[in-house]
């Protein structure tokens, strides 16, 4: 795999076995390029550290895929609201929270506005028909309010270790372009 690739966890990181870091293990087996951002106080996130923090990753980094999880959905969508990125090849949107999200630990990163600009040259959205923290209403208005293509999973759940997710063979099929 040529591209560099940044995976970004969401709310409590995601630790072995989810599948972040099971990809994150795959891609390195390949020789491929990886970094599994690991943010400040996973479990008390807050907005301006994880953004200084992912926008940090960012520019040292320079990756070309940026797979995020949850709610590195909602501080992707907050740094292309507020701040001009460097366009990647590939974004990978995966089990966004709603955005009107009312967890209170979570208060100071929603309510987010739709970006207009993701800053990316390709963007998949990934969701499934029964995810907790958003519904299927709502990620469909997202797709479309974002204008990009959307895969949904079937009762997967919150598309994490919980709901099945370790190991996500098709997640890896797709950055070798093997799947669609």
């Amino acid at each position: 795999m040529s591209q560099r690739v940044l995976l970004v966890h969401g709310w409590g990181g995601s630790d072995f076995p989810h599948w972040q870091s099971w990809l994150a293990s795959e891609i390195a087996k390949e020789y491929g390029t990886v970094q599994f951002l690991h943010f400040t106080n996973v479990d008390t996130p807050k907005l301006d550290v994880w953004s200084a923090e992912l926008l940090e990753a960012l520019e040292s980094f320079k990756p070309g895929i940026v797979i995020c999880h949850s709610l590195a959905n909602t501080l992707w969508f907050h740094l292309c609201n507020t701040t001009a990125l460097s366009e990647i090849q590939k974004l990978y949107l995966v089990a966004p929270p709603s955005m009107q999200c009312k967890v209170p630990e979570l208060a100071e990163f929603f309510p987010v506005q739709t970006p207009t600009q993701l800053y990316s040259k390709e963007s998949l959205l990934i969701s499934s028909t029964n995810d907790p923290y958003i519904s299927m209403n709502e990620i469909k208005s997202l797709k479309k309010e974002l204008g990009i293509e959307m895969k949904v999973l079937e009762n997967a759940g919150h598309i994490n270790v919980e709901s099945g997710y370790g190991e996500w063979p098709w997640i890896l099929e797709s950055l070798q372009g093997k799947s669609s």
